[in-house]
């Protein structure tokens, strides 16, 4: 069965993870992705490790599976030649150069149009096309400060932390996803193409949520609460017999359940019965709480509260939920075939589509695995590769 975006052919000009993630994910919805790098090196973070398996990064790996990989000298008039070709055969087109670098190539969003009139242009940058911080480059870290992620992350009396993975590249590759697919089908309606312009700071800002909500409701400075919810009592991790869980009661009915659980009637004195009761006297709970937790283990607890239906869940490692039996269940962990690499394991996606399923059909490719391959494609014969190779062009 072909994918869900089997017939779309995608060029991806990114690198890092922003990018690349977003790409990837439309790979495995089954568009073609032919994934140019540069020359020497290639992609950075093929170079960003250790870990490395058989010379490659675990990090690279993680973001680019289900593409086909050329490298191309975007300098030599011979590679900007045939990054035109490509674009004239092309869907869309994903760049995260900073801003302006592209058009200085001959390859602004017009430019492209002359080449393919419907062509997509998907730009992915540090602030987007405007503002005074449209020139800077944009890193994950600066972002996650500037939007005022860290400011909200991390323990009351502590430093401002940042999140353990990438997340605003993440967020940012899904919206972009959504751009992308978005323009599609507008495509479809109307014959356009158009250009998408996406930013690192923009994604997290709208990321923020109800923590935005909040202070632009109320005007007051969200400040960090480590593990509590601003929101919502009793919402946080508990020590158990024998480590951390963390229990999330979201209403007024699962508390209500929750305290008769645990056998502490105190707990439904009327100064508790509401959430914003429970706001008002968070320690006081917190207390009574926690000394209950500790008498029981995790899984004792989670018994009890799945039962009741209590959201609870133990506080996995990173090795304990990739190897969860809800992981294997999903088919979160994947073993992909891989020319250098044995038994090459990769998490799965989360997309389970019913009549298009995801598929991994293609390893994350070796650099410049495919050039021979697509260049053939585009017509130039094998003297035509060997020259441009002794040019530098590919």
């Amino acid at each position: 069965m072909p994918g869900a975006l089997h017939g779309i052919k995608m060029i991806d000009l990114t690198r890092v993870l922003a990018g690349p993630f977003c790409t990837m994910i439309l790979g495995d919805l089954g568009a073609e992705v032919i994934k140019i790098e540069s020359i020497s090196g290639g992609d950075e973070t093929r170079g960003w490790g250790p870990p490395f398996v058989e010379g490659e990064s675990a990090y690279y790996l993680c973001a680019n599976r289900n593409k086909q990989g050329i490298t191309l000298n975007l300098k030599d008039d011979k590679g900007k030649e045939i990054l035109k070709k490509l674009i004239s055969e092309a869907d869309v087109v994903v760049q995260n150069f900073k801003p302006g670098t592209l058009s200085k190539l001959g390859f602004s969003y017009e430019e492209m149009k002359a080449m393919k009139e419907d062509i997509i242009l998907a730009s992915i940058s540090g602030f987007g096309s405007k503002g005074p911080n449209s020139s800077l480059p944009g890193y994950d870290y600066i972002i996650q400060a500037m939007s005022g992620l860290m400011s909200i992350t991390g323990e009351k009396d502590g430093d401002p932390t940042k999140v353990g993975v990438a997340i605003s590249d993440v967020l940012t590759g899904l919206f972009t996803c959504i751009g992308i697919l978005a323009s599609l089908q507008h495509r479809n309606r109307t014959g356009e193409g158009q250009e998408i312009d996406i930013s690192l700071f923009d994604s997290q800002l709208a990321a923020l949520v109800n923590v935005a909500s909040n202070y632009l409701c109320s005007g007051v400075i969200p400040e960090r609460l480590g593990n509590y919810h601003p929101n919502i009592v009793p919402y946080q991790v508990f020590s158990a017999s024998d480590g951390e869980m963390v229990i999330a009661v979201g209403n007024d009915h699962q508390f209500n359940r929750f305290a008769l659980l645990i056998e502490e009637p105190i707990l439904l004195d009327e100064l508790y019965r509401t959430n914003a009761g429970r706001l008002q006297y968070r320690k006081e709970i917190e207390e009574i709480i926690s000394n209950k937790i500790k008498t029981k283990s995790k899984n004792e607890w989670k018994v009890l509260l799945d039962k009741i239906g209590i959201p609870n869940g133990p506080i996995y490692n990173v090795s304990e939920a990739l190897q969860s039996e809800q992981a294997k269940s999903r088919d979160m962990v994947l073993e992909v075939n891989h020319p250098f690499i044995n038994d090459l394991k990769l998490v799965g996606s989360p997309l389970k589509l019913s009549k298009t399923p995801v598929e991994v059909v293609r390893h994350p490719p070796l650099h410049g695995e495919h050039t021979e391959e697509v260049m053939s494609k585009l017509g130039y014969s094998q003297l035509e590769i060997e020259e441009m190779r002794r040019n530098n062009t590919i």
